[in-house]
């Protein structure tokens, strides 16, 4: 048993107490920047930088403090197992370039088989498929970041985030083995495929995901996810959105403490103004990035494009305008719909969108408040394409009756003229 839920001890061991609580790292002189004040230019600089990590390359080994794992009295998460790196590497066929699944800055993720009742690899096609992250050694996120994964998914557990199967430590490798997310990640769905991902299924998306943060944030020891995006967010078969990359999650404030002063991690584009400005980090930091996603889904647009003009390639800087403005809004819909979304569903992830993106954070909704808003927009029917039809239809009824009182009163302009009367007296004259 003790090979097989053993990972508190070692993963302490490995890291030399990284496991510890790291509140004597997270004051404000850490931070590797002056706290800056919040002011209209200094957003303006914010919105107008490029789509990039927001810590440096040479700082990856120092870019998470030893995230503090939930609370659940120092008990090691036992229903992880603990693979060998052989194992590993037959699960995946030896690591074949054809069987890799994406890449970040961990590293390569590949697809691979296990046996259901085990570690041992299995034939492919056969047993459990997973997908197995291999933490690369020049990569962008280090071991600290593997081991704040390891304890956050491995005693969190919930339908919209990923299953943590196990992990393997051996020597310099670390590597972690999930469960396989049949349709991939959101980001894919979105911006890689000629199909357009279907209302429905964005606004599917959009709870699942909404529910996976709020659970994060309502628990007992509230834990702040740091790197929402739409490549974190993976899809099964069914399209149930479930969080993943665990790396920079952070164990939120307690207590009397508002926020949290830590080191600036994440992705421009996404991380909420104030935490980049500050390093102050709250839930409503998460908030923030959730309404940047949200825009994602409706407009098809990402969050950050150099290939757009000039005033549209920050999409929270170009959508505002139109968020505010009620008549103007169904400008922001991803044209690939094809009017194929609910007029009052947009109205609504408009509505939150605005709010979750509002520049005073306390003004944000809490994610519980979110997920209310976004449940009951699942079952609208309101298509705007059947408006459309609808609307075209009453053109064509009331031109007909238009044309057909035109055509009544010219018959009767003719009889008159024609009638025996009318044309007597031209005669007689």
């Amino acid at each position: 048993m003790e090979t097989k839920c053993g990972c508190w001890g070692v993963l302490k061991r490995s890291v030399g107490g990284a496991c510890k609580s790291s509140a004597s790292r997270d004051s404000p002189n850490t931070l590797p920047r002056t706290s800056l004040v919040y002011d209209a230019a200094t957003e303006t600089r914010y919105l107008n930088a490029s789509n990039r990590e927001l810590c440096p390359p040479n700082e990856a080994q120092l870019s998470s403090e030893n995230p503090d794992p939930p609370a659940t009295d120092n008990k090691p998460p036992c229903q992880l197992l603990q693979f060998t790196f052989q194992e590993l590497k037959s699960a995946t066929g030896n690591f074949r370039p054809d069987s890799i699944l994406g890449e970040g800055g961990f590293g390569y993720v590949f697809k691979g088989w296990i046996e259901e009742n085990g570690t041992a690899p299995a034939k492919p096609g056969s047993g459990i498929t997973v997908a197995v992250k291999n933490l690369k050694p020049d990569g962008l996120q280090g071991h600290r970041e593997w081991v704040a994964e390891v304890d956050f998914l491995g005693q969190l557990h919930h339908p919209n985030l990923v299953k943590l199967i196990g992990y393997c430590i051996e020597d310099d490798q670390r590597l972690l083995v999930y469960e396989f997310m049949t349709r991939g990640s959101l980001e894919n769905h979105l911006f890689r495929r000629t199909v357009p991902l279907p209302w429905n299924n964005r606004i599917k998306i959009a709870l699942g995901a909404a529910k996976g943060l709020a659970f994060l944030h309502s628990g007992p020891e509230p834990v702040i996810y740091r790197d929402f995006k739409t490549s974190n967010i993976l899809l099964d078969s069914e399209y149930i959105a479930k969080l993943s990359d665990f790396g920079l999650a952070k164990a939120g404030p307690q207590g009397d403490k508002t926020h949290v002063s830590t080191r600036v991690v994440g992705t421009y584009g996404y991380a909420a103004p104030e935490y980049v400005m500050t390093g102050h980090l709250t839930s409503k930091s998460d908030v923030y990035s959730f309404g940047v996603v949200l825009l994602e889904i409706m407009t098809g647009r990402r969050s950050m494009d150099k290939k757009r003009p000039s005033g549209e390639q920050n999409l929270v800087a170009w959508a505002r305008p139109y968020l505010a403005d009620k008549r103007k809004l169904y400008q922001l819909v991803d044209p690939r719909l094809e009017l194929n979304y609910s007029i009052k569903g947009v109205q609504k992830v408009s509505q939150l969108a605005y709010n979750c993106l509002s520049k005073d954070s306390k003004s944000r909704p809490t994610m519980d408040e979110v997920v209310k808003v976004l449940s009951p927009l699942q079952d609208l029917n309101d298509l705007a394409i059947l408006s459309y039809h609808s609307r075209l239809s009453q053109q064509g009824r009331r031109k007909k009756r238009v044309d057909g009182n035109q055509q009544l009163t010219n018959a009767q302009f003719r009889c008159v003229r024609d009638s025996p009367l009318n044309s007597g007296k031209q005669r007689s004259r």
